[in-house]
């Protein structure tokens, strides 16, 4: 019978063996800059090709986290309050954006 967890970590005892699954990169990624008692806020992506999220942290500052999951890099645009920056997401990536 086969494993069919997908755990953030996967240890195979018979081979002395650890893997690291993606979540686990992600979920650290999120828990660097996303903080303790962080609410989340709205954000809107206009491409299907784009997951992302925002967050605004007790501290006052927001964090927009973007997911790129297919094979090309691509060039978006980011817009918060009135201000927009553009950037690069490489293909299969994921970027966190801290606005202050």
């Amino acid at each position: 019978m086969g494993n069919y967890c997908d755990a953030p970590v996967i240890v195979d005892t018979k081979k002395d063996e650890v893997h690291y699954n993606s979540s686990y990169y992600y979920s650290g990624h999120f828990s660097k800059y996303i903080k303790p008692g962080a609410r989340r806020i709205g954000s809107q992506t206009l491409s299907n090709r784009i997951l992302a999220t925002a967050f605004e942290n007790i501290n006052g500052e927001t964090v927009a986290v973007l997911m790129k999951e297919n094979d090309r890099e691509e060039e978006v645009s980011l817009s918060f309050g009135g201000k927009s920056m553009m950037l690069v997401l490489p293909e299969h990536s994921i970027a966190t954006v801290i606005i202050h």
